[in-house]
């Protein structure tokens, strides 16, 4: 059985690679797992269908068989679980791999989505410019920190695992920011990330809908 996974149907990104959906793609791609995707429009997340397999009414969704999952950290780690690729075989490296995946998700990540949500919904506030000095501050501690360790290597420990493919996809939403510009090694490092094959052919895949959908929209426009 081929595994299903939920999409947005316009997602808001607008086909920059963002969507949570993204991660999932990647690292199906590393492990040359075939998957389907399912769109689900805006309202359609709200409804009770899609709530059965997503409480929060967020994308995206696994299902395979009788299993069911939702949040793209558990469904990558998942997938790393059931094929080789993502996780190594030893232990203590495995384990270090997964740790780096709720690194990339628990601390590292928040903050930058802070900067997103300080941008887009809180810049007419008095308040706006001093939180988002303080939230910058706070998302160049952690990439001080994250800079250290990586230091001149080209994956967090040793080959690329599922902590890699979920630092780089976060690291990914300070694109255009100038914040990455100060940490050569950490901007080498995405690069290295979005070089993989099997990076371009997930980003290819989630542009593919935002263009599928430009264009329809532009034959009704016609």
């Amino acid at each position: 059985m081929i595994p299903t996974i939920t999409a947005f149907e316009e997602s808001p990104d607008r086909g920059q690679g963002l969507a949570r959906d993204m991660p999932v793609r990647w690292a199906f791609e590393e492990v040359s797992q075939p998957y389907e995707v399912r769109l689900v429009s805006f309202s359609a997340m709200k409804e009770s269908a899609h709530r059965t397999l997503q409480p929060f009414g967020q994308i995206p969704t696994y299902e395979d068989g009788d299993l069911v999952l939702f949040e793209s950290g558990p469904i990558v780690l998942h997938i790393a679980e059931q094929h080789a690729g993502l996780l190594p075989n030893e232990a203590n490296a495995r384990a270090r791999a997964i740790t780096w995946m709720f690194a990339a998700l628990s601390t590292v990540e928040p903050v930058i989505v802070q900067r997103e949500v300080s941008m887009y919904l809180e810049s007419d506030q008095p308040w706006h410019e001093e939180r988002f000095r303080l939230v910058e501050d706070r998302i160049r501690s952690n990439l001080d920190a994250l800079s250290a360790r990586l230091g001149d290597g080209e994956w967090l420990d040793r080959s690329f695992s599922a902590g890699d493919l979920l630092m780089v996809q976060v690291l990914c939403r300070l694109s255009g920011s100038g914040i990455l510009d100060s940490y050569l090694n950490l901007a080498t490092y995405v690069r290295r990330g979005e070089a993989r094959p099997a990076f371009k052919r997930a980003f290819e895949a989630q542009l593919a809908v935002f263009a599928g959908k430009s264009s329809s929209q532009a034959e009704n426009d016609a």
